[in-house]
């Protein structure tokens, strides 16, 4: 029984989020119903990451196995016209013998996106957080500075998250763009815990308007405390852009970095 992998695009706009939920439409039910009718079989997917509602991607990957064997490329044109017109497979693949996209992932790539124009765009209001105040982006970039490296990100977690522990890593968090403009938070990591992404721009927007100190990141940090932090960002900004993976399963035991990780939402 052969394991597919599939990359996939899509606009979270009109969905609850990726997992199957009972409040709504979720993009899991789309794709497993859509791969239901192309294979004629009832069709069970794993995900690399469960976004959240109204958040985006361009790198989602997910897995599941079939008895029916088909030419790879029925995998994208095929199950590209059963798809809404806002989620498509962007490539197929044959995947090694056990991958899991989540337990196989070395890290994970996400894009904030802020329109910080003096006026609304009815054209970037589900895809950008529009923020009118200027930004300073050059104190942003500095105060990003503070934020890389392994940590403990409690300050940075959901009030729900549920990870075992708060210690990631980040190994990039840049910030594009220049004030006025389009301005985006790229941050890449192990694995991240439940809207991090999302308070970690909302916090470093904080700083742009000047509200805040660049020093006051580091503090809050340090403080590990989630009610010192600025607010959470919107979901429409944020896209999964790239999930890394290498040949094999990552050297991780059971309880470690990639079965914590909760995602971005």
């Amino acid at each position: 029984m052969p394991r597919l992998k599939l990359t996939l695009e899509y606009e979270g706009t009109r969905y609850v989020g990726w997992q199957v939920q009972p409040n709504g439409r979720a993009l899991q039910a789309v794709l497993e119903e859509s791969l239901g009718r192309l294979l004629g079989e009832q069709v069970s997917v794993r995900s690399a990451g469960r976004t959240d509602s109204g958040v985006h991607a361009t790198g989602q990957v997910i897995c599941f196995d079939t008895e029916r064997a088909l030419p790879l490329k029925a995998y994208v044109q095929g199950l590209n016209s059963l798809l809404p017109e806002d989620v498509a497979v962007v490539s197929a693949v044959e995947a090694p013998e056990g991958f899991d996209p989540r337990r196989w992932s070395r890290g994970k790539r996400y894009r904030y996106r802020v329109n910080n124009r003096r006026t609304r765009s009815p054209l970037l209001r589900t895809t950008h957080w529009e923020v009118f105040a200027p930004l300073d982006v050059e104190a942003m970039r500095r105060a990003s500075a503070h934020l890389l490296g392994r940590h403990d990100y409690s300050a940075f977690r959901a009030s729900d998250c549920q990870a075992k522990h708060a210690v990631r890593e980040v190994r990039r968090l840049s910030v594009e763009g220049e004030p006025g403009g389009a301005i985006s938070f790229v941050v890449e990591g192990t694995a991240f815990l439940k809207h991090m992404v999302r308070n970690l721009v909302g916090t470093l927007v904080e700083v742009g308007k000047g509200r805040r100190s660049e020093a006051w990141v580091a503090e809050v940090l340090a403080s590990r405390n989630r009610k010192n932090a600025g607010p959470t960002a919107p979901p429409q900004g944020l896209v999964m852009e790239e999930v890394f993976y290498a040949d094999g399963p990552p050297p991780r035991s059971a309880g470690g970095e990639a079965d914590a990780d909760e995602d971005e939402g």
